[in-house]
């Protein structure tokens, strides 16, 4: 449990009022002092900022209910508790307060044992969901770092039978990550990516090893049987609300989907595709050609890299393609780190 001294911010528009909350406050907190709304708020959002607030109600200009709301509707500010403090003749409408975040009420004239008492008792009730919070957010990470291990077996499993290592998986979607970024994705939305094109090729369990490990050319009936592992990855996914598996199962579909039409299963054209789909047909691809197989060798950086521009506007969108030899030299980076 955090044992710093507790900074208090008492507000009140009055000198006398704040010098008796000091008085009442500085044997055990340290405490700050503002005169008016606008101060309260600068001293709310400084690097250290208050660990309660004291709030005088009637104020002049930003009376205590409008300091509140401010303070309630800030990111950086809504979590600290605020206790209003008014005069026991003023009319208040103590379910506004409530209602606008505060968490008690004290009223004047100033009882120091009620004070110390209510300050004492909402500061332990916050230390204490602050660390409920911070026990549910780890077992969140827990159960989300397991769930993405989980998925990255799963688009192992797909690779398996014809690339034992996985690393096609591994590289090709960190390949991806590194396009979404240079595509302007943020970094939770390419972290997404990150973890949705692993399953690219899941399909490929439902295929048979006749045809998956095949080291000759597929023949008509195996290239349609094939071609199938899209819709059968789809499948597998299934639908689920989770973004991760719907982007999965789009991306599953559609990797094999080509920028003017002519791929497969659904011939969309353009941005008909879903933009994970596109973005994992150029790095699929790039990894296939720069990968050895049993039934090929590698190719160089050089002619694969020439190969993704002359497929420019055929297979692969032109723009994904710009972006991807842009940021040749971090691929290639993980290209090297990820071999096998």
């Amino acid at each position: 449990m955090d044992n710093k001294i507790k900074r208090i911010l008492v507000v009140d528009d009055e000198v006398e009022n704040i010098d008796v909350l000091y008085n009442i406050l500085k044997n055990d907190y340290e405490v700050q002092a503002a005169k008016t709304g606008n101060q309260a708020l600068k001293l709310a959002i400084d690097e250290n900022p208050p660990d309660l607030i004291l709030l005088d109600i009637m104020m002049p200009g930003m009376n205590g209910f409008d300091v509140c709301k401010k303070l309630k509707a800030s990111y950086h500010t809504k979590e600290i508790p605020v206790i209003f403090v008014t005069a026991k003749g003023d009319e208040v409408d103590e379910t506004k307060g409530f209602n606008l975040g505060a968490v008690d009420y004290i009223t004047k004239p100033i009882r120091p044992s009620v004070v110390l008492t209510r300050i004492k008792t909402h500061l332990s009730l916050f230390n204490q969901q602050k660390h409920l919070e911070y026990l549910v957010k780890e077992r969140t990470r827990e159960l989300v770092d397991t769930r993405l291990k989980i998925i990255h077996r799963l688009g192992v499993a797909g690779e398996f039978k014809d690339n034992e290592t996985g690393m096609h998986v591994i590289r090709m979607s960190k390949y991806a990550q590194i396009l979404g970024l240079g595509l302007g994705m943020s970094n939770d939305e390419s972290e997404l990516l990150l973890n949705v094109v692993p399953m690219h090729d899941i399909g490929k369990i439902g295929i048979p090893d006749r045809i998956l490990l095949k080291p000759g050319k597929l023949d008509e009936e195996e290239w349609k049987i094939m071609k199938s592992h899209t819709r059968i990855g789809a499948a597998i996914l299934g639908d689920d609300h989770s973004e991760i598996i719907r982007e999965a199962k789009s991306c599953a579909l559609t990797h094999h989907e080509k920028w003017d039409g002519t791929g497969y299963p659904d011939g969309l054209k353009e941005k008909e595709i879903p933009l994970y789909g596109r973005i994992a047909a150029v790095t699929d691809v790039f990894d296939a050609l720069t990968s050895e197989r049993p039934y090929k060798s590698a190719w160089s950086i050089e002619k694969a890299v020439n190969y993704l521009k002359k497929e420019k506007a055929r297979h692969f969108e032109p723009r994904l393609i710009d972006i991807f030899v842009e940021m040749l030299p971090k691929i290639l980076e993980v290209k090297e780190q990820f071999i096998g």
